[in-house]
């Protein structure tokens, strides 16, 4: 992607001069490196800065699946993988384990710190405007706030460095640089991050908001108030945390009231279930009550295969392409694929048992005791469990070969609407909202509460609730009087989505039952998107139960025969869930 982010940084300066050359454009001849003496000088070596950043940051994609998802239940090593995967997997890390090496994340950590020291100086020196320097000066500070989280995740007592230093061995000096906790560390985060002066995503107009060979690059950057609200989730302020992931999900929620504006990270529908041309990411078949008519286009798989359209936009808040026009090389197929690959990990057994533990809807799949998601997730290919969901602009998802194989494309994807929606339910759940939090779980909020009649004016909504637990989703029908389409009229459950049916809590007020069932859906909707150790890990942690996290550990290593299983289970029973901090 290196080529791709100058070439980012080139159009994004030629658009905002006014050139309308190639020719001009493409004479310009960026370095590899970036060289302090002819950097920072305006607000496009600003921008190529943060794109170097980012490029950096892209190098780390290999490494964020393995430490969030091959330590947890639902991925596991095949007989490819060496012993350092191995070892991930069973929770038997040894200190020479190169996965577990914290540089990584400090070297790019060190660079964030360079790039916002500079900025300060820009500034002050009045090269970049006040606007200019807020917004990329934020950027830089989430994207190292998240580089923290996932340390703290992964180690639990690091080094909180913020300096620029000359050289990133630098921050071994435990004399300048004491290791903090976890918790102490999530404070020193909130305390910073809080304090950015730009909340929002770069606006339309400016020179990181354009786009380049047919990606648009907003999408790129990390989401502010996503980070946000994930720290304060993690710190146990639900309030917070809900806060600022309501506010995400109201993005598309201004102008004219079109697709976007009910759509737009909310989960709402934009047509018919059963439609062709469907862009709601819908589980369907297409032949309603023929279960063996699973649709392969216009449905829950095409989030993952799609380009940057209407469909792509309502449903990722962060991702990063992977082309092979450009560097660095994507990683996921040497991961995961058979085929062109090293096929180093696959989905495990527990995994597969997850997925075949649910019921579809009876309308779509007659009832049967699958999750249909689970086949669009993974998938045999010759004879070998397959995880597919970084696969689909690479095998052809008839055939299982490649569309072409020297065009190994892919998606780094890193956050999306689902994952929003169930940690909204996970904060408003700890907070008494239990309801609410079983209308984002199920089957939306006008299924939640429903009206019995037409008259939905005291019914399809939340509205006597505080911010930001107050939805409006009341919808009349084309008859109903008085006539409504409230802006969360349109919104849908995950799980009417995925069309498997309900979950049932023993009592409306079953606040460990209710968290549960997020924790299983949020594997079942996002697994393998590098976010299911850390879901594992922030509830042991918020009910001090180490068992949460070793019956899961401890299920996947028995069902797929692995000597470790008791040994790993006894260590996490013992609280030590992080990896050796060793340079």
């Amino acid at each position: 992607m290196k080529k791709f982010l100058k070439k980012f940084v080139l159009v994004a300066a030629a658009a905002a001069a006014g050139l309308t050359s190639c020719k001009k454009i493409l004479d310009v001849q960026p370095e590899d490196q970036l060289d302090v003496s002819q950097m920072y000088r305006n607000v496009y070596d600003a921008d190529a800065a943060i794109i170097g950043l980012y490029g950096k940051f892209q190098g780390l994609a290999e490494r964020y699946i393995l430490l969030n998802e091959l330590r947890a239940d639902m991925l596991d090593y095949t007989v490819n993988a060496d012993e350092y995967l191995r070892q991930l997997s069973t929770h038997s890390v040894t200190p020479d384990n190169p996965y577990a090496s914290p540089r990584p994340f400090y070297e790019l950590i060190v660079n964030c710190n360079d790039v916002l020291k500079h900025f300060n100086g820009m500034r002050k020196e009045n090269k970049l405007k006040e606007a200019e320097y807020n917004q990329r000066y934020s950027d830089v500070a989430c994207l190292r706030s998240f580089l923290y989280l996932q340390l703290g995740i992964h180690y639990g007592k690091v080094p909180y460095v913020t300096d620029a230093l000359e050289t990133v061995d630098d921050v071994k000096n435990e004399a300048k640089f004491p290791r903090l906790e976890f918790n102490t560390l999530l404070d020193s985060l909130i305390n910073f991050t809080e304090s950015i002066p730009f909340k929002d995503q770069y606006p339309t107009g400016t020179t990181l908001n354009i786009s380049v060979d047919g990606y648009q690059t907003q999408k790129i950057f990390i989401n502010k108030k996503v980070i946000l609200g994930d720290l304060y989730l993690w710190k146990g302020k639900y309030r917070e945390a809900a806060t600022y992931y309501r506010q995400v999900m109201e993005t598309g929620t201004t102008g004219v009231q079109g697709n976007q504006y009910f759509v737009m990270y909310k989960l709402g529908w934009s047509g018919s279930r059963t439609s062709p041309g469907s862009t709601d990411h819908f589980v369907r078949y297409t032949r309603p009550g023929d279960a063996t008519t699973l649709a392969w286009t216009n449905s829950w798989v095409t989030m993952f295969e799609r380009g940057q359209d209407e469909g792509f936009n309502n449903e990722w808040v962060w991702v990063i392409p992977f082309d092979s026009k450009f560097k660095p090389e994507n990683p996921f197929v040497k991961l995961f694929s058979p085929v062109g690959g090293s096929y180093l990990v696959k989905p495990s057994q527990s995994a597969m048992d997850l997925y075949n533990s649910q019921t579809q809807l009876s309308a779509q799949g007659l009832g049967l005791p699958y999750d249909a998601r689970g086949a669009y997730t993974w998938r045999n290919i010759n004879g070998q469990p397959v995880v597919m969901k970084y696969l689909y602009n690479y095998l052809d998802k008839n055939t299982s070969l490649p569309v072409n194989v020297l065009q190994q494309n892919s998606k780094w994807f890193l956050f999306r609407s689902t994952h929003l929606l169930l940690r909204f339910a996970e904060a408003a759940n700890r907070e008494n909202r239990f309801l609410l939090a079983t209308a984002f779980i199920n089957n939306g909020i006008s299924g939640a509460y429903p009206a019995p009649g037409s008259d939905v004016t005291n019914y399809h909504n939340t509205l006597s609730e505080p911010y930001p637990y107050n939805f409006d989703a009341r919808n009349s029908g084309n008859s109903g009087i008085p006539y409504y389409r409230a802006d969360w009229y349109r919104h849908q459950g995950v799980r009417f989505r995925a069309n498997v049916t309900n979950n049932v809590y023993a009592a409306a007020d079953s606040l460990t039952q209710i968290e549960n069932s997020i924790v299983t859906e949020l594997g079942l909707e996002n697994g393998f998107e590098g976010t299911r150790w850390p879901d594992l890990l922030r509830i042991a942690l918020r009910r001090n139960d180490p068992a949460f996290i070793a019956d899961k550990i401890y299920d996947k290593l028995r069902k797929d025969g692995s000597g470790n299983a008791a040994a790993a289970r006894a260590k996490l029973m013992n609280r030590d869930w992080y990896l050796p901090f060793v340079w």
